[in-house]
């Protein structure tokens, strides 16, 4: 069976994380990535791993992501593996892009109609179409393919998708529900498939993290989903503002002297857990430790949070009518019990039932069932590998056109 390498980039804002992947036998032989990129002087640290070797760590100057692509090419090169140039292709999983969903090789045209809706996604696609454009300039010859993380939800029915908006706006504009973290979620999707056997489940996927979200997922595809048009909507984020009433906007735009400027900063980076809270930072971590110290923003952005999920999670047990499994995944997800314990608390009226021992103990990326052995919806946490999902899409690319 023919072979190849497929480096799977996961691109943030001033991020270049990746794995490699031997395809199709799907075995990771290195992992890691870059943080700050462009940060002034020789402060961006990284952190790069080849098989079962000891991390290659330390910080350097890289002033863009050429520059950090460049970098990891020579020290993976430096450790054994093939030059960037010999992989089969480079995968990605870029958010949205105009009327473009599913696997695509990510040519000029593709990078175009995300360009398109910059505004729409200004943390997540000026830093994939660079980074993807970094690629090309340094291996033209290699393939990029990515997967958008809207085509998970490319099934999704048209009363889940729809706003209470004229017609026109979706059909000129756009202008309707989408879906993001599509790969977390289909991994999710497969290995509840692979742990209850069968393809046919009711699942409520909780990816909770930096950026959250919860889907909701029938016979392997979402069926809703509480994202919006945009990543910033849905649950409230770590610094980013969730559902938000668009009225509300307009009054503080129109009749109280916000610009448009400030606004977009404003929702986009100083709200979610952060603004609620009123701390320096959003991350769960920092909010759990200022309840502690007794702050009561910070208790009560984490209720709203809490109250957020479980909100969802009765909507699609709704639209399920019930579910065979609740799973946590994710940064939060997987490593905070109190917050699973929360959003699972008093739902024993649809048979669900955390044990409380077995959720204490699961963190640190372990998978484990968590629910009381009489509980009717199994309750799971997953750790995700979207890297994987993204590989194994690229890899059938590759291999079926």
């Amino acid at each position: 069976m023919q072979t190849g390498l497929i480096l799977v980039a996961n691109i943030g804002s001033t991020s270049f994380k990746f794995r490699l992947f031997e395809m199709p036998a799907e075995r990771v032989l290195a992992r890691g990535g870059v943080e700050r990129i462009g940060a002034d002087g020789d402060s961006s640290p990284y952190k790069i791993q080849v098989a079962d070797r000891a991390p290659v760590t330390g910080s350097g100057a890289f002033r863009d992501y050429a520059a950090a692509i460049a970098f990891v090419e020579k020290t993976l090169t430096g450790s054994g593996a093939p030059e960037f140039s010999k992989f089969a292709a480079f995968g990605f999983k870029p958010v949205m892009a105009k009327n473009i969903s599913g696997t695509r090789v990510m040519d000029s045209g593709v990078l175009a109609a995300m360009e398109e809706i910059n505004t729409l996604l200004p943390a997540h696609n000026p830093p994939y179409v660079a980074a993807i454009r970094a690629f090309q300039k340094l291996h033209p010859q290699v393939p990029r393919i990515g997967t958008f993380e809207t085509a998970f939800y490319d099934r999704v029915p048209p009363e889940n998708r729809r706003y209470p908006v004229p017609l026109a706006w979706e059909k000129d504009y756009g202008v309707r529900r989408y879906g993001f973290h599509g790969a977390s979620h289909r991994y999710v999707a497969l290995r509840m498939s692979e742990l209850l056997g069968g393809d046919r489940q009711r699942v409520i996927s909780c990816h909770l993290g930096g950026s959250s979200s919860i889907a909701c997922i029938k016979d392997g595809w979402a069926l809703d989903s509480s994202w919006g048009m945009t990543p910033q909507s849905g649950l409230p984020q770590n610094n980013r503002v969730g559902d938000f009433d668009a009225f509300a906007l307009l009054w503080l735009l129109r009749d109280q002297g916000v610009t448009v400027g400030e606004a977009e900063k404003i929702l986009g980076t100083q709200s979610g857990l952060k603004g609620m809270s009123g701390l320096a930072s959003g991350d769960v971590r920092d909010i759990y430790k200022a309840i502690a110290d007794g702050d009561d923003n910070a208790r009560v952005a984490m209720d709203v949070f809490i109250a957020a999920i479980r909100r969802y999670v009765g909507q699609f047990l709704l639209e399920l009518n019930g579910a065979d499994a609740l799973v946590f995944t994710a940064g939060i997800g997987e490593n905070n019990p109190d917050l699973r314990a929360a959003v699972c608390h008093n739902l024993d009226y649809c048979g669900l039932r955390l044990d409380a021992a077995k959720n204490a103990t699961v963190s640190g990326g372990a998978e484990a069932k968590i629910s009381a052995p009489d509980s009717t919806i199994s309750v799971w946490v997953i750790p995700t590998n979207e890297e994987l999902i993204i590989a194994r899409n690229a890899w059938e690319k590759l291999n079926h056109e």
